[in-house]
């Protein structure tokens, strides 16, 4: 194998008809290229996608209240569903499989905001009750302070947690925002912790213009009552959440007199089957780049092979002197399964290089220009799957030269040297 006149003579055999060997070689560097260049492209949207869901449970249903769709128990059809703190103490009791429930108040509804005044600045940001659990289901990363705890909730504290962007906006630049009080509404509550968002684009510029204060806080502060908003639910790891949802679902339509068929009158919304979907989509097209991406490393290949097969009938007669002077059948073998290795391993390589390269590149200047890339996020390859592609190429270029190689020890060596 490191036989210094067989590397000699393969330098010799390539650098012979040098535009033969590179379009030969940039057959194979195009395909593994594309096959680098689609699968980082794919791995971005992804990373893209999934970072829009930050380190928030999958495993999740959300359920709100809406309005009913039929008559019922002598209720009329258009009724508004509203939940209240009971609720909260009968989905712990009727459904075992719950991992986490966090039930909301948001003031002003949907999309609803509460203006905010510090001093001589002021601000419109949304402004949620929470129970301390919310943090286990949809995750922010903590700058400074804290997330509110079970005493906060217990006592019905005025503290909050608020988002960057909401220290951006009321606080002096270097200014300190712990234990200071801003007022939402005319009631003064105390900053206790400031938050960012774990996603990424405009769903982390939403996050971090939020404001949490305790879910009994917001309820006697701002006069809601028993009041639920919406419920946050997480399945327990082995339990799939449908089960959690469908038995919250019957419960609630008990409770709050629904027709078992009337499901317009409870909205909800299952995390874990969209998530599934996106995870479906990701495979599909995973699976077609590398269809796509093989096929082209393989037209490559396939290339190779027959321009192995050139050079084997170019050098039958040589072929028919090393046999005549005593090569065996294997060393012939070797010798042009080699060379075919040789082509493919420099192609591909500088073909995965240059591939790499570019998505690094890419990488580079989407975060350095500033542009808003939530859709497409840090475009790269796994380094055991480029491996695994380098690989797959250097057993695709063996395959490429053991045809012409056969063909090369099935001539006879006297019939080998009378061939011009």
């Amino acid at each position: 194998m490191f036989d210094l006149d067989r590397w000699q003579e393969i330098y010799h055999v390539l650098r012979k008809n040098k535009l033969r060997t590179f379009l030969t070689a940039f057959g194979v560097f195009w395909g593994i290229f594309m096959l680098v260049i689609m699968l980082g492209s794919g791995n971005g949207l992804e990373n893209g996608i999934t970072q829009n869901f930050g380190d928030m449970a999958t495993n999740s249903v959300f359920i709100w209240g809406q309005q009913t769709s039929v008559s019922y128990k002598g209720f009329p059809r258009g009724r508004r569903i509203e939940y209240e703190n009971s609720d909260i103490l009968a989905l712990q009791k009727g459904i075992p499989e719950i991992k986490y429930l966090a039930p909301r108040t948001n003031v002003g509804g949907y999309d609803g905001t509460s203006n905010v005044l510090r001093k001589l600045k002021a601000g419109q940001f949304a402004l949620f009750g929470d129970f301390p659990v919310f943090n286990q289901i949809d995750p922010v990363n903590m700058v400074k302070g804290r997330f509110l705890n079970d005493l906060d909730l217990k006592e019905k504290r005025k503290v909050v947690v608020i988002g960057q962007r909401v220290v951006e906006l009321l606080f002096e630049k270097g200014e300190e925002p712990l234990n200071q009080y801003i007022e939402i509404n005319g009631v003064y509550f105390k900053v206790i912790g400031v938050f960012r968002s774990k996603r990424t684009g405009e769903q982390a510029s939403g996050d971090n213009q939020r404001i949490h204060m305790p879910f009994t806080t917001l309820q006697r502060t701002f006069n809601y009552g028993n009041t639920v908003g919406f419920f946050n639910v997480t399945a327990k790891d082995d339990v799939p959440v449908d089960v959690v949802e469908n038995k919250a679902m019957d419960i609630l339509k008990k409770r709050h007199a629904v027709a078992p068929s009337d499901d317009d009158a409870i909205g909800h919304f299952n995390l874990r089957k969209e998530y599934d979907k996106m995870e479906g989509l990701f495979f599909g097209i995973r699976l077609l780049v590398w269809i796509v991406g093989t096929g082209t490393l393989l037209a490559g290949v396939i290339g190779v092979s027959n321009i192995m097969l050139v050079v084997v009938k170019e050098r039958t007669k040589e072929i028919g002197i090393q046999r005549a002077l005593g090569a065996t059948p294997i060393n012939i073998i070797s010798q042009i399964i080699t060379e075919s290795v040789v082509l493919t391993t420099f192609a591909g390589y500088f073909g995965l290089t240059i591939g790499v390269g570019l998505l690094e590149l890419i990488n580079y200047l989407l975060s350095s220009s500033g542009a808003n890339t939530e859709m497409f996020v840090h475009p790269g390859v796994d380094f055991k799957v480029a491996v695994m592609a380098l690989c797959i190429l250097i057993v695709s270029g063996a395959l490429a030269g053991f045809i012409p190689a056969r063909r090369a020890v099935s001539v006879k060596p006297i019939d080998a040297l009378r061939y011009e």
